[in-house]
């Protein structure tokens, strides 16, 4: 009798290359006098959410830069569920991102310069 085998893709290695799209969006951020962050979602090997932090610039206290990046990627696809999505921010993001990260379903956080890996986020 054979024996059906369930073969799981491991998770891919972070990517510097989505790591500096983050900074990019530090650096528009920083550009306009807004707190020093950015993030990027990326579903498949392209970016679906660009995040800026936009705190400042809205006087928004929710506009950081991870909630602006899954915002933008949900309001791009038309869905609130970002399931297999990654999302990649400057620094560790706070609770409250975090939470939003997972209310979304947002899969995997990657964060800073050493493309630390913070796994599935939590609520």
């Amino acid at each position: 009798m054979l024996t059906a085998h369930v073969v799981r893709s491991a998770p891919r290695e972070p990517s510097r290359r989505w790591y500096e799209a983050a900074v990019s969006m530090q650096r528009l951020a920083e550009s306009w006098g807004d707190q020093p962050y950015g993030a990027v979602l990326v579903v498949d090997d392209a970016i679906v959410g660009e995040g800026p932090s936009r705190v400042i610039q809205r006087g928004d206290a929710s506009a950081h830069a991870e909630r602006e990046a899954i915002r933008n990627a949900q309001r791009r696809l038309g869905r609130s569920d970002l399931h297999g999505s990654v999302l990649y921010s400057t620094s560790r993001p706070c609770r409250l991102c975090e939470s939003a990260a997972a209310q979304a379903n947002v899969a995997r956080m990657i964060y800073g310069p050493g493309l630390a890996d913070g796994g599935r986020p939590r609520m």
